[in-house]
This record gives C-alpha cells, structure tokens and sequence, in this order.
C-alpha cells in the first residue's frame, strides 16, 4: 500500500527516494552522499577517458585537459550534509592525477600537485564553498 501526501488536480503524487534536479542528486533524507558517490564515478570515468585519448600529449595539453575536463565540480557547493567516509572516498579519488600524469603509484600527491600547478581536493572544496557564499 502506497502513501499519498498530496494531490495535485485528480493525481496523487508519489514521493520518490531520490530524484535529479540540474544534475544534483536530491535524496529524501537529505543526504548529499548519493551525490558525492555520482561525481566519484565520474571522475574515474573522465580521468579514464582522457588517458585513453590523450596518453601522448604534452605535459601542458594535459594540465589544461585535466583543468578543464575533471575539475568542473560545480554542484560540490551545494554538499553540505554527508558522512565524512563518503567525502574521503573522493578526495582518494583524486589521486587518478597522478595516473593521468604518469607517475608512480607510490610517488607523493603533493608533490605530483605542485608540479602540475594543479589545485588540491581541499582547495577545490574549500574555494567552491566561498565563492557559493560569497554569491
């Protein structure tokens, strides 16, 4: 037996345990980590593609790639509700740069982050969240 909350018209609304909304994973407990789980995949899904493609291009196409790419996170702002498990998952994601840019496994990410030029997880979750408060 369904529940029905409402009623628009004639028709009964049902009530979804999630749904997307402009991209964003919207949950009914309010949990954003149905979210932070879409956007790990993703970033090994675009991380993957562009090793593939781009394996051979130089150093500088692929900062820009990876820029341009992997780093357009723009409903990470909205994160405000998740388990601190989930988000250490994707910040451990993050380290598919180091695969891109063809070093080690066991080479430093900050260090592989200093000489790319390329922002760290934190720094990109930190900026993300001033800039949505700042607007």
């Amino acid at each position: 037996m369904q529940y029905y909350a409402y009623k628009l018209g004639t028709t009964n609304l049902q009530f979804v345990p999630s749904f997307r909304y402009l991209g964003h994973i919207i949950t009914k407990m309010q949990s954003d980590n149905d979210d932070i789980q879409r956007e790990i995949k993703n970033t090994f899904i675009r991380t993957n593609i562009l090793i593939r493609k781009f394996n051979k291009c130089s150093y500088y196409v692929k900062c820009m790639l990876f820029r341009s790419y992997c780093l357009s996170l723009y409903d990470i702002a909205l994160w405000h509700k998740y388990t601190a498990t989930c988000l250490n998952n994707f910040s451990s994601c993050y380290k598919c740069i180091k695969s891109f840019f063809g070093y080690s496994r066991r080479y430093s990410l900050t260090q592989a982050l200093l000489e790319t030029g390329l922002p760290s997880f934190d720094t990109i979750i930190h900026n993300s969240a001033c800039t949505f408060t700042r607007s």
